[in-house]
């Protein structure tokens, strides 16, 4: 025991001896404050740093930028800065001026995470590192570090340090250039969510860009050329506006009952807009409507859709401001430029709610359309469209079609669902009569709630399916007359 005890002594003595000669401090270039002075030129801690932040959003298209820049210098590096928590508490500066007294912070690897550049790529992007390189011969260093709401930090930044001032603000000119020219998102289809920690700190979801034939769309006749010829057909006519002096942004409001064919009609504009930009908004992230329509402005040609707006028609709750969310939608399409190609699509079940607000903010909307419920050769085809494969006959099809009057194309699809499910509980092949049956059941009155949360019938249903599915929800088509004063529906057969 004394034998240990003196060895335990003896190692002691050298580890105190050892941290008095400051032998154990790692050698010169391995501390983030001597690596900077040297390759600056200068005492890094008596630098001024420059300080540019980035949306969460655009933080891939930093770190894209920021590797192209740097890697134009021959020999740069980047490194990553030790010192664990610590470093989510303190800028470049102050990691700086506590090296020189306090804690040291080594040199390490950088930090990475995997950021989405769209529907199946990702991209591993420097969440934590030291970029070293010249820009216009001159060394430059730039901190980089992405949002980490938890920390505090609700957006993304670039702490720039050079010895020359003119240097940084070279580079920071530089790389806004680039950001305001390229991005990830441009061409794409997004959705703007919510974050655990406010809008501030949410970032995107990338959807892929529908392939929806317009035979798949069933409306009356020339109603989908109608509203594609305003969304898609003014921008391929955009010189010929710009010529005469006149806009090309626009708004469409597509009407009408739940499942009815919104959601369906936008999922095909999407499609015919290829190199679009897409920016899609459904509940909570319609409070995100300024920061939409500041992207749909840098990202053009664009398009912003804008679901069941009339969720947002009276209600202060969503906002932060003194008049009602859809106010600061109209006067955010109302501020882009006369040559900004951007499309508004805005959705709603209640255009009775919606209308109140169009009459006060005028001019934003300069095309309604009902998307109506289907007639009887349009109830038809929408047998036919979800019965695809299935052998049912035509005088079934019809007489399935002749008994639904008043129901949606959601109604069609459970329609034929059921009787799916019907052959297959008996184990025999699908027939007629599994398709009458089917009809008979949906069409009791015990059915009517069902029919009404399919949006038949008159009582008031739930809201379409919002973007935020994979897919951008259910397809619907058709819809209910709900024509206010000056929105005319389409002609019925």
């Amino acid at each position: 025991m004394d034998e240990k005890l003196g060895m335990f002594i003896d190692n002691f003595a050298e580890l105190v001896q050892l941290a008095q000669s400051g032998q154990h401090r790692t050698q010169p270039g391995t501390q983030v404050r001597d690596a900077l002075t040297e390759h600056l030129g200068a005492a890094a801690e008596t630098l001024s740093q420059v300080v540019e932040e980035i949306p969460p959003h655009r933080f891939v298209d930093a770190d894209i930028i920021m590797a192209d820049i740097a890697g134009e210098s021959p020999g740069f590096r980047l490194v990553g800065i030790g010192g664990g928590d610590q470093r989510n508490h303190l800028s470049l500066s102050d990691m700086l001026q506590q090296s020189r007294f306090f804690q040291q912070f080594p040199l390490s690897q950088p930090d990475y995470r995997n950021l989405a550049v769209g529907p199946d790529e990702q991209r591993q992007a420097v969440a934590m590192g030291l970029w070293l390189f010249e820009y216009n011969g001159k060394p430059a260093a730039v901190w980089q570090r992405d949002a980490n709401p938890r920390f505090g930090r609700p957006t993304a930044s670039l702490e720039v340090l050079a010895a020359d001032t003119g240097t940084a603000a070279d580079f920071l000119a530089e790389f806004r250039r680039r950001m305001q020219q390229q991005s990830v998102l441009k061409g794409q289809i997004i959705s703007l969510v919510m974050g655990e920690y406010g809008p501030s700190a949410a970032g995107v979801t990338f959807h892929h860009r529908p392939d929806l034939p317009a035979s798949e769309v069933i409306l009356p006749d020339g109603l989908l050329q109608k509203v594609s010829d305003h969304v898609v057909g003014i921008a391929e006519q955009r010189e010929a506006l710009s010529r005469h002096g006149q806009h090309l942004k626009r708004g469409v409001l597509l009407y009408g009952k739940p499942g009815t064919g919104k959601t369906h009609t936008v999922r095909y504009l999407l499609g015919r807009s290829e190199e679009t930009t897409a920016i899609l908004l459904s509940g909570g992230s319609l409070a995100r409507i300024s920061e939409a329509a500041t992207m749909a402005r840098a990202l053009q040609p664009s398009v912003v859709v804008l679901e069941d707006c009339d969720l947002i028609a009276e209600d202060r709750s969503f906002g932060h401001g003194p008049q009602p969310l859809l106010f600061q939608v109209l006067d955010a399409m109302d501020g882009l430029d006369r040559d900004a190609d951007v499309a508004f699509i805005l959705t709603t079940n209640r255009v009775d709610m919606l209308e109140r607000a169009l009459a006060q903010r005028p001019g934003r909307v300069d095309l309604a359309v009902e998307i109506p419920l289907p007639a009887m050769d349009e109830r038809i085809r929408l047998v036919k469209l979800y019965a695809r494969g299935i052998p049912f006959s035509e005088d079934a099809i019809e007489g399935a079609a002749a008994r639904t009057e008043g129901t949606t194309a959601s109604f069609a699809r459970e329609l034929v669902r059921r009787a799916v499910v019907s052959a297959a509980v008996e184990n025999v092949a699908v027939g007629d009569a599994h398709l009458g049956a089917a009809v008979d059941s949906l069409m009791d009155d015990a059915e009517a709630l069902t029919r009404s949360l399919l949006g038949s019938g008159p009582e008031e249903g739930p809201a379409d399916a919002g973007f935020g599915a994979p897919g951008f929800g259910p397809p619907g088509f058709g819809g209910s007359p709900m024509p206010g004063p000056g929105m005319a529906g389409p002609a019925r057969r």
